[in-house]
């Protein structure tokens, strides 16, 4: 064998290759570590508040929840399955001894399950003080819902939306509250189309249903911010990055496949949490409103199409309309 098959072989062996791959997932660890705020310097305690989390069954939603819990305050878990619901608010439990949790059940995609869901929170928790409208779905084809809607929107827009305005009150009441709305980089890839709600609309590419709808939510932020003024409530949304969660889990198997093998490069669940968490924690963003942030914890600006005012006001147009907001409530 020549010294340069020697040398190949060695550096190019199995365990090379493993080495390299772990050297690498330390650099993007150290980098992410570098870059984004630091959790353990904030010393915002939570004591008496209470908190809404949606999607907080698993992943960053479910690390955003015990962390609240940990400083102190009152957790609602807002999750769509009961029992994977109760199986989260056991593990944080136990990682928490004095967590002050509660289990709600709300499926987004339904304005009926919204609806109550709001009403039993409402009796049990006049103020709220924080809202994180974290929980969304992609990877499925255009689905209508029983009640008209497609699937994806309703889930990722119309659910926070019609969520929010019946909380609003109650967050309020709280004088200091904010609502995190959790976006994402990819609704550079959409567009507005009001009639893309009810299943209507543009035709759309693969998974850009998912797209379109976190830009929808972007646009909202701006516009509840604005009517929002002076009421004490602050709204901003945040990119937390490419992220590995469940939210792949309806993808195609090659798709899993190729997520699961880049999940060694890419945030985990508790970095891809840092950011949300900043919105949710940083005193420095007191009285800050209206703002989309980076997955780095920066203002920056969205896309234009969720900079446009008349746009954001048609879509909340539309959506009181589509959602019967204030005629039922």
């Amino acid at each position: 064998m020549s010294l340069w098959s020697q040398f190949s072989s060695l550096v190019w062996g199995p365990g090379s290759v493993l080495i390299l791959v772990l050297l690498l997932r330390l650099s993007v660890q150290l980098w992410h570590k570098s870059h984004l705020w630091d959790l353990q310097c904030c010393s915002t305690d939570l004591t008496g508040k209470v908190a809404v989390v949606t999607g907080a069954n698993s992943g960053m939603g479910k690390v955003v929840s015990q962390e609240l819990a940990r400083r102190g305050a009152r957790v609602i878990l807002a999750c769509r399955s009961r029992e994977r619901g109760q199986q989260a608010l056991a593990e944080i439990q136990a990682a928490s001894k004095d967590a002050c949790l509660l289990l709600g059940e709300v499926d987004l995609s339904s304005m009926a399950s919204i609806r109550t869901f709001a009403r039993w929170l409402l009796e049990e928790y006049p103020e709220i003080h924080l809202l994180v409208n974290n929980a969304a779905i992609c990877g499925f084809p255009k689905t209508l819902t029983p009640e008209g809607l497609e699937l994806t929107f309703a889930t990722n827009y119309v659910g926070p939306f019609l969520l929010t305005n019946l909380l609003q009150g109650a967050l309020q009441r709280a004088e200091s509250a904010r609502v995190v709305n959790v976006s994402s980089f990819t609704q550079e890839r959409g567009y507005i189309d009001e009639e893309h709600l009810t299943g209507a609309g543009r035709p759309l590419t693969f998974n850009q249903n998912y797209y379109c709808s976190k830009l929808l939510l972007t646009s909202f932020t701006g516009e509840l911010a604005r009517r929002l003024q002076g009421t004490g409530v602050t709204v901003n949304s945040v990119d937390p990055g490419v992220v590995y969660t469940e939210i792949m889990k309806h993808f195609s198997w090659s798709y899993r496949l190729l997520f699961k093998l880049s999940s060694f490069f890419i945030k985990d669940p508790k970095q891809g949490a840092i950011p949300i968490l900043y919105l949710s924690l940083a005193k420095e963003l007191d009285g800050i409103s209206g703002k989309y942030f980076s997955s780095s914890c920066v203002i920056t600006h969205p896309p234009k199409a969720a900079q446009d005012h008349l746009v954001a006001q048609s879509l909340w147009n539309a959506s009181v309309q589509l959602t019967n907001l204030g005629k039922m409530d």
